[in-house]
């Protein structure tokens, strides 16, 4: 499977000074391999007299690694440390996303038209046609992304503030992937009643709605009350986003292991959102034999509500011809549990249920853990297509032809695609809309729209 390089190491930027003179260079060089960690990227950022100022990344697999290179690179004569830079803060530094305007405001004249009085003509054409907000507004072409913070990305109930980074993260992928405009809400409340209302309240700005990082039980009922409210998409991605790129990753396993997923016995280790948005799509897909374990018995009883037979692990394991696990309890799978031939797709970030090593080495015919099975490969093309077709929902026949174009965009021997594949983002979305119009919750395209 395709996964980014050095995603499980730690990188950092040092700052050095180093004596402009043949060999000390290298030395530095030297003492970090000596330490065992790598250099990436290097780039001069001062000139001196003796001295020249470098930025050196540097690639370690712990910060106690990185303190015994700092420590060797010490040791060299005429090279000083002068700062350490942290990448990943500095790529967060002021934020990641930014509103601007899409048209130069150079002149009286231009602000006259885009503002006051000229913006008048556009407001009353609206107030009289209200499908002209489509043509003369960004609604159509804006998400709102809403969090209340209570299941960040594997952190748990961090708060909205402090999920703040992950939202703006979803923005900036939707922007540079698939153009749309995202916008982060945050609600600073567990009160189911007062999500829906606020979301409800403020969706007349939005194309549609992105749920991220609620947690379940509550997210099922806001999404779903939500979606029965508006006329316009509401998609809970933890649930919806991971469970259209499973799919698409359980095509292409089981092509690699001769399988047919919708006649295997499928096993769900955890019922959480991600966990029960996996079973619904599986079932609508067409897999008639779904067991599923959890600790937790109203998980349980949601499972079995729409459709799925609630085990034990033990059984789970002993049952199944195809294994997903999205507990987040990491080593939960022992190699002992393992089925020779099972496909096991231990989802768990960053630290998976089970290495995709171990799996395979106890017997799994396919093995492929949760760092390239990522919700990014779905979610921005699935709410492309539902924008361009102004669709009304998000329904099962859209995701499944979402994850058809995902696994079929994979190169030979993959399980997905990259995320940055802006083609397959754009096939995403003309399936999507394509499935839309199809399925009739598209709206209709009028040929002319009377504007006087």
């Amino acid at each position: 499977m395709q996964i980014e390089k050095g995603i499980d190491k730690i990188v950092k930027t040092v700052r050095m000074m180093i004596l402009d003179k043949p060999g000390h260079f290298g030395k530095m060089a030297t003492a970090v391999g000596k330490a065992g960690g790598s250099l990436g990227d290097i780039k001069l950022v001062g000139y001196g007299l003796e001295y020249n100022t470098r930025d050196v990344t540097i690639i370690i697999d712990s910060e106690a690694m990185l303190q015994a290179v700092l420590e060797e690179v010490g040791k060299v004569e005429g090279v000083t440390v002068s700062d350490i830079i942290d990448p990943v803060l500095e790529l967060h530094r002021g934020g990641k996303i930014i509103v601007k305007s899409r048209n130069p405001i150079t002149s009286i004249s231009t602000v006259r038209k885009v503002y006051t009085p000229g913006v008048a003509k556009v407001c009353t054409l609206i107030q009289r046609n209200p499908e002209l907000v489509y043509e003369y507004t960004a609604i159509f072409n804006t998400v709102a992304i809403v969090t209340n913070g209570t299941a960040i990305l594997g952190l748990g109930d961090i708060g909205a503030v402090a999920g703040m980074p992950v939202m703006e993260g979803k923005a900036a992928l939707f922007s540079e992937l698939v153009g749309i405009n995202g916008v982060p809400i945050l609600i600073q409340s567990k009160d189911t009643e007062e999500i829906i209302r606020t979301v409800a309240s403020i969706a007349p700005t939005f194309g549609a709605i992105k749920l991220e990082d609620i947690k379940s039980p509550e997210c099922f009922e806001i999404e779903d009350r939500l979606s029965a409210m508006l006329d316009i998409p509401v998609l809970h991605d933890d649930q919806h986003g991971t469970s259209v790129v499973v799919l698409a990753a359980l095509l292409n396993a089981g092509q690699y292991v001769g399988m047919q997923v919708k006649d295997n016995t499928v096993g769900m280790v955890g019922l959480g959102a991600a966990g029960i948005g996996i079973s619904k799509l599986l079932m609508a897909f067409g897999v008639r034999k779904m067991v599923g374990c959890d600790i937790n018995p109203g998980a349980q009883a949601i499972f079995a509500k729409i459709g799925g037979k609630p085990v034990s692990l033990a059984e789970v394991m002993a049952l199944s011809d195809i294994v997903i696990a999205t507990t987040g309890v990491p080593g939960l799978i022992k190699k002992e549990m393992i089925r020779k031939g099972q496909v096991i797709l231990p989802l768990s970030n960053p630290n998976p249920e089970i290495s995709s090593e171990d799996a395979r080495a106890a017997g799994a015919s396919f093995a492929a853990d949760g760092r390239g099975v990522n919700n990014a490969l779905a979610f921005p093309g699935v709410f492309r297509g539902a924008l361009n077709a102004r669709a009304r929902k998000i329904n099962n026949r859209m995701k499944i032809a979402a994850a058809k174009v995902i696994g079929a965009a994979a190169s030979s021997g993959e399980l997905v695609p990259s995320i940055l594949d802006l083609e397959m983002h754009a096939r995403v979305a003309e399936a999507v809309e394509r499935a839309a119009f199809e399925s009739g919750v598209a709206r209709p395209r009028t040929e002319e729209i009377q504007e006087t």
